[in-house]
């Protein structure tokens, strides 16, 4: 193992990073609930503000993905439909069969310059975003909607619904959840453009875990985006279930080409990594870590056996508290999809 390595590998730089994750989250949550305060005043002032403060905070997982691990994504897309990308408010359609196919998501906005705009898995009313303007750039919506990660357990659940339901078996997807797929498009019918379909797959049957991302570990990652115009998604509810689950047929039949080939069909490109998410954590770690730095050292050096007492169980706690928000994001603590009772597994 050479030294950058064994430093990146190193329990004290996953200390500092997630220290300065989350001392920075609670410095501008803080100056979210102030912008508060705009919202009956200009809410397009409001709404711009709060994406640039929630960029401050979820391009930092992205740094680590894009900068630390160097983590690498191939696109294969039509060389039609690329320029648009990042240009137009769409929904992103995402398989969800890895731990970190969400930060692959948050990579894929952020390469793109729509990051901080962009939502995830977040319910949508009628009345939330009425239109384009509203949201004062373009944006992704990005859903998952298999609901879980997928698991041998969790498919094996799956398919004994889509066969009492009559549809057809899937072999890399959970049967997805058709209603709020449906409610998100009849939500924003008058605001997105298209349907970006997202599969995302790892060369050489790498298993992609945030541990080995914090840990530096390089991965290469491959994602097929199809862009399917909005238009092409019908309204009614069964029509649209109906569109999804053939959407997921075609989805499967593309990762069994992948899993039997090693490439997905279309134009392979690679966006070009911005350097924003690095500044910005630069920024955020000039800011907070000379404090942290002295505030340690000062507690070291008091000699005090109450002080250096109280100083390493903090240094326990941070180190649980480390180990809780990576398992968070692991496969094995995912939801209960599965454990459910049989009415519950043959809900939609």
């Amino acid at each position: 193992m050479d030294l950058a390595a064994l430093l990146k590998s190193h329990f004290l730089c996953h200390l500092i990073f997630c220290y300065v994750f989350i001392a920075s989250g609670l410095i501008i949550n803080t100056v979210q609930l102030f912008t508060l305060l705009l919202w009956p005043v200009n809410k397009q002032l409001f709404r711009k503000i709060n994406c640039r403060l929630s960029y401050c905070i979820s391009s930092q997982l992205v740094m680590l993905l894009e900068w630390w691990s160097g983590t690498e994504c191939v696109i294969y897309t039509d060389p039609g439909a690329y320029p648009k990308y990042g240009k137009e408010n769409a929904i992103v359609v995402l398989n969800h069969k890895f731990e970190i196919d969400f930060l692959c998501g948050w990579s894929l906005a952020e390469r793109f310059g729509v990051l901080g705009v962009s939502q995830a898995d977040t319910p949508l009313s009628s009345n939330t975003i009425t239109s384009p303007s509203a949201l004062g750039r373009s944006a992704l919506f990005l859903i998952h909607c298999e609901g879980t990660r997928f698991t041998e357990k969790k498919h094996q659940i799956s398919m004994q619904v889509a066969q009492a339901k009559g549809l057809p078996s899937l072999k890399h997807h959970l049967l997805p959840r058709t209603k709020g797929f449906a409610v998100t498009v009849r939500s924003l019918r008058n605001v997105v453009s298209a349907v970006y379909d997202c599969t995302l797959n790892f060369r050489n049957n790498e298993n992609p875990t945030l541990l080995g991302v914090l840990n530096g570990k390089k991965y290469h990652a491959d994602l097929y985006v199809r862009r399917i115009p909005l238009e092409e998604v019908p309204e009614e509810e069964d029509k649209c279930a109906a569109w999804l689950h053939k959407l997921y047929q075609e989805k499967d039949a593309f990762q069994e080409e992948y899993s039997r080939t090693g490439t997905f069909p279309e134009t392979p490109v690679v966006p070009p990594r911005r350097p924003w998410t690095l500044i910005n954590w630069l920024f955020w770690a000039s800011l907070l870590l000379y404090p942290f730095f002295r505030f340690v050292v000062n507690m070291v050096s008091s000699g005090s056996s109450l002080t250096l007492a109280s100083f390493v169980l903090v240094f326990f706690v941070a180190s649980m508290g480390v180990r809780w928000m990576i398992g968070v994001t692991e496969i094995d603590k995912g939801s209960a999809y599965g454990n459910m009772d049989s009415k519950q597994k043959r809900s939609d």
